[in-house]
C-alpha cells in the first residue's frame, strides 16, 4: 500500500477536557437533579421556558411544515420502520426439548424505556429522529423520550415532526450533556431511559459512555466516518462529489479512499479541493478532508479488502466490478454501500437501513442500531423431576470439580428428594435437623 494522501490530524488524540466537563455535570446533575438541568440549560442553549414539549405547542409547530417536508419524511419513515420490522421477524421464540423432562427456550421482550437525542447544531437531523425512535417503537418499548436542542422557540419543526410521526411518547425541547442525564436519570416525567441511543457531538458521546452500565448505549458515536473503495472504471467526480458530502458532517470527519488504480487515486487527489470549494460550507469541508482525508493506493483487491477492515469505516461504499465479491468479502464496515446508484445519503435519509453506526473501528466488533438493540433475549428452563437424576448429578461433579460445595449440594437435595430410594454417595442436608 502507498499513501497518495495523508491525513495531517491524529484522530487517536484523547480530549482529556471534554471528559473532565461531562463527568463534573454529570454528576452535579445526579446530585441537584432537575435544579441543575434548568442551570444548564440556560447557561448553554440560553432556555428559560418548559423543558416538555406540550401537545399544543407541538401541534402548533407540526402544522407549519410543508405538505412536502411533511411526504418526505413520511416517506423515510416508511423505509425504516419497514427494515425494523423484518430484523425483529428475524428474532424469535422458541422451546425446545434437549432430553426428556428438559425444556429450554428464548423469549424475546423490548426494554421499559428508551432515551433518543437528535443532534440539533450545525444541521436539522430529522432522518435521526426517525432512525432511532421509530426503531424503538418497532420494537415494542413503552416508554421513548425523545430530545434536541431548541433553536429560537423551539426544535426544528421537521424534527418535531419526524419525532412525533415515529412515536415519540415525550419531547423534550433541550440538548447537550443535561438532556442526556435527563433521560438518563428519569427527570422532566421521563421514565430512567434502559438505553440512551442517537449521535451527538463530543460531548454528548462522552456523556454516553460515562453512563454505560447504567443504562444500556447503541455505540459511541464519534465524528461520521466514510470510505470509498473503486477501481479503474470508476468516475472520479463521482469519488469526488461523495466524498464531499460526507466531509460536511464535520471538521473532524474523516473520509478515506482505496483503489488500485494510481491514475484514479491522483485525479481524485487533484479535484477533491475544487469540489469543495464549490460547497457553501467550504470551510468545514476544506479542513476535514486536509485534516482527516486520506486516499490509500492498494496492489489488488485482496490488499484493498485488509486495508478497509482496518480502517473499520462507518460507512463504506464499493464502485468496482464484481460488486457480489465485495460484498461476500469485506468484513469490517458499520453500513455498505454497494455501486455507483448507492451513495450514503441513501441510508443517512431514507433508503431503511439505519444510519446510527459505529465509528472509531468499532465496526470490528459491533454493528450499528437496529431492532434487537431494543430488545433483551432472556432464556428460561424447565427440568422435572425426572430429568434430575440426569442433570442434578452431573451438576454435583461439576460444582464439586470447581470447588462450589453450595452449588453442588442444592443439586444433591433434589436428586435425596426425588430419588429417596437410591444409594447415593452423600450425606448432605437432612431435613429433620432443620424442622
Amino acid at each position: 500500500m502507498e499513501y497518495i494522501k495523508k491525513a495531517e490530524a491524529n484522530p487517536e488524540e484523547e480530549d482529556r477536557r471534554v471528559q473532565a466537563a461531562v463527568a463534573e455535570i454529570l454528576a452535579d446533575i445526579e446530585a441537584r437533579g432537575e435544579a441543575a438541568v434548568r442551570d444548564y440549560a440556560r447557561k448553554f442553549d440560553g432556555w428559560e421556558a418548559d423543558f416538555v414539549l406540550s401537545e399544543e405547542k407541538k401541534r402548533g409547530i407540526i402544522a407549519g411544515v410543508s405538505d412536502q417536508v411533511k411526504a418526505d419524511i413520511a416517506f423515510a419513515h416508511k423505509q425504516v420502520r419497514g427494515f425494523a420490522e423484518a430484523q425483529k421477524a428475524s428474532l424469535l421464540e422458541f422451546c425446545l426439548e434437549t432430553a426428556p423432562g428438559v425444556r429450554l427456550g428464548q423469549k424475546v421482550l423490548p426494554m421499559d424505556a428508551a432515551g433518543c437525542y437528535v443532534p440539533g447544531g450545525r444541521y436539522a437531523h430529522a432522518a435521526s429522529a426517525i432512525m432511532s425512535v421509530s426503531t424503538a417503537k418497532v420494537a415494542g418499548v413503552p416508554q421513548i423520550a425523545a430530545c434536541s436542542p431548541p433553536r429560537g422557540e423551539s426544535i426544528n419543526p421537521a424534527v418535531i415532526y419526524a419525532m412525533d410521526l415515529a412515536g415519540a411518547d415525550i419531547i423534550l425541547e433541550m440538548g447537550g450533556v443535561h438532556a442526556v442525564a435527563t433521560m438518563a436519570y428519569g427527570l422532566f416525567g421521563c421514565e430512567p431511559a434502559d438505553i440512551l441511543v442517537g449521535p451527538g457531538n463530543a460531548y454528548v458521546a462522552e456523556a454516553k459512555r460515562l453512563l454505560f452500565g447504567r443504562c444500556g448505549i447503541d455505540v459511541i458515536a464519534g465524528p461520521t466516518e466514510s470510505a470509498i473503495i473503486a477501481d479503474e472504471s470508476a468516475d472520479p467526480m463521482t469519488i469526488a462529489v461523495d466524498l464531499v458530502s460526507q466531509a460536511e458532517h464535520g471538521l473532524t470527519s474523516p473520509v478515506w479512499f482505496m483503489t488500485t488504480s494510481r491514475e484514479l487515486a491522483e485525479t481524485v487527489n487533484r479535484i477533491m479541493p475544487r469540489v469543495g470549494e464549490d460547497m457553501p460550507n467550504a470551510e468545514v469541508v476544506l479542513t476535514a478532508w486536509r485534516d482527516h482525508g486520506e486516499i490509500v493506493l492498494c496492489e489488488d483487491r485482496a490488499e484493498t479488502c485488509r486495508i478497509s477492515d482496518r480502517y473499520a469505516p462507518e460507512h463504506l461504499q464499493v464502485i468496482a466490478a464484481d460488486l457480489p465479491w465485495w460484498r461476500d468479502n469485506l468484513r469490517n464496515y458499520g453500513s455498505l454501500f454497494l455501486g455507483e446508484g448507492a451513495t450514503v445519503t441513501h441510508g443517512d435519509k431514507c433508503s431503511g437501513t439505519n444510519h446510527i453506526l459505529p465509528t472509531g473501528r468499532a465496526a470490528r466488533y459491533s454493528g450499528g442500531l437496529n431492532v434487537q438493540k431494543f430488545l433483551k433475549v432472556l432464556t428460561y428452563q424447565e427440568i422435572d423431576e425426572q430429568a434430575n437424576k440426569v442433570f442434578s448429578a452431573a451438576g454435583s461433579r461439576i460444582s464439586r470439580t470447581e470447588g462450589m460445595e453450595g452449588h453442588a449440594r442444592a443439586c444433591d437435595w433434589r436428586l435425596r428428594k426425588y430419588f429417596p430410594g437410591e444409594n447415593w454417595s452423600f450425606e448432605v442436608y437432612d431435613q429433620q435437623r432443620y424442622d
